[in-house]
């Protein structure tokens, strides 16, 4: 995962600025599914108004101009089905965003060339310009996020299945994007997948080999069409999980601090019945293994060792997300270190930023806990963090001085400090989730994907809804 801080701007946001961007939202009395619903309404709205409807590409953020992030792609062609099974859009206008999308990407120049292309090897870029569609930046080659672009990029494979022209096209740029992908190239300390490349240094020297986000990557890697890796790559892959088993916060699971590395796979994956070995002897599947990091950071806001405030049994959320920048501060005599954008988790880099997406993102495995935290969330802080699109990225009750100055966002009175604006790959598993709680869409559609379905048999999973 690429540090966003070296792309974003500098300076705060006064506050009169934020009231002057439209951004705040007075929070309505809503709760239980009713708020639900309006969240996931609100979060939508995100990818539909903000993505470019000629190529496809989804913002990074809004409302600070930045690059196209592809695994916010990944999510946008993700929403736009929800948003017509919920008659926010017509099934038409779906197809016609997602349809420009696809063949951006299908005809998106490829090539060792460090400027000028949009990927190599069938990968993608991380980040790529909004207006030249090409690689921004020195941004890496990413495997991790061209897997969550893949994800949207084969559910529209599978939602869009009538016999309309402009359906039969997607289904057909899908399998070309999907095939197109070099999976061997991308392993030269094989079995493991390497996390980037650049065109001037390199491989990156990290490889993806211990548990985190890479379940889907894997299972793409495996379940492709025209260069798989080989089947045993899964079980040696696998094998590296042992030292992230942990009982800390709760029941026995595989620990990955920030929610977010439990929850991206499964917004396309449904892991619920179905096992592979690794998983199988530990009594469990991956849907329960992330039912229980979701109730471990409730416990651990409950317990709250490190004392920050607002922290709590119906208000917790650790993850990746924006925060108020690196410095250190002393509040109520106790110096506290802060963070700008960082990956978030129990004990690992906590700084008392709260991000929605962290607990929201997990609705479909704990929605008993869930609910309640959003309700407290919009209750006690929707007047500074509820907005046009939903929920700001995060907040931060802890920090309640202007003084040092916070990188991005603005101090706000009863909320502390609060992010100035969304993150696509943050609003994407609001969405993607409450409508898997609701109805299973994703899930369901998912079933029906032949490289879904290859890729697990060949990782050894069995059981479920695969027999």
């Amino acid at each position: 995962m690429i540090d966003r801080r070296h792309f974003l701007g500098t300076g705060g946001l006064a506050l009169a600025g934020l009231a002057s961007t439209g951004l705040a939202v007075a929070p309505r009395a809503l709760r239980g599914e009713a708020l639900i619903a309006d969240i996931q309404h609100r979060t939508f709205r995100y990818f539909w108004d903000t993505t470019d409807p000629a190529t496809g590409l989804a913002p990074d953020r809004w409302p600070t101009p930045s690059f196209a992030s592809i695994a916010a792609v990944g999510f946008a062609l993700t929403a736009y089905p929800i948003g017509v099974v919920h008659g926010w859009i017509s099934r038409a206008q779906a197809r016609a965003r997602t349809l420009a999308t696809l063949r951006f990407f299908a005809e998106a120049p490829q090539g060792p060339a460090p400027t000028g292309t949009a990927g190599h090897k069938g990968f993608f870029y991380h980040f790529l310009d909004m207006k030249t569609g090409t690689r921004f930046g020195q941004t890496e080659l990413s495997t991790i996020d061209t897997a969550l672009l893949l994800g949207g990029v084969l559910f529209a494979q599978s939602w869009y299945d009538s016999d309309h022209p402009d359906e039969r096209r997607i289904r057909q740029l899908a399998e070309q994007i999907y095939g197109a992908m070099d999976w061997s190239w991308f392993t030269p300390r094989a079995p493991f997948i390497a996390m980037g490349w650049h065109p001037e240094t390199g491989y990156i020297r990290h490889d993806w080999d211990s548990y985190n986000e890479s379940l889907l990557l894997y299972l793409l890697a495996l379940g492709s069409p025209t260069n798989p890796l080989p089947a045993e790559t899964w079980d040696v892959w696998t094998a590296r999980f042992a030292p992230a088993w942990s009982d800390r916060w709760g029941k026995p699971h595989l620990a990955f601090p920030p929610l977010f590395g439990h929850q991206y796979s499964q917004t396309w994956v449904d892991f619920r019945g179905i096992r592979d070995r690794f998983i199988a002897a530990r009594g469990l599947d991956y849907f329960e293994n992330s039912r229980r990091a979701t109730y471990a950071q409730r416990a651990y806001a409950a317990a709250n060792p490190g004392h920050f405030v607002g922290y709590g049994a119906d208000c917790w959320g650790l993850t990746a997300c924006d925060g108020p920048g690196d410095f250190t501060a002393t509040f109520n005599g106790r110096p506290r270190e802060f963070f700008s954008y960082s990956a978030r988790g129990p004990g690992d880099r906590d700084d008392g930023t709260i991000a929605p997406t962290a607990a929201l993102g997990s609705i479909a495995f704990a929605p008993e806990i869930v609910v309640p935290a959003a309700e407290t969330l919009h209750r006690r802080y929707g007047h500074a963090i509820y907005r046009k699109f939903g929920f700001a990225d995060s907040f931060n009750p802890t920090l309640t001085a202007t003084s040092p100055a916070v990188r991005e966002g603005v101090v706000m009175p009863g909320a502390g400090w609060v992010a100035n604006d969304h993150l696509g790959i943050d609003q994407g598993p609001i969405v993607a989730m409450i409508e898997n709680r609701r109805s299973g869409l994703i899930w369901r559609t998912m079933r029906r994907n032949t490289h879904i379905r290859r890729g697990l048999a060949r990782a050894g999973f069995s059981g479920g809804w695969l027999a």
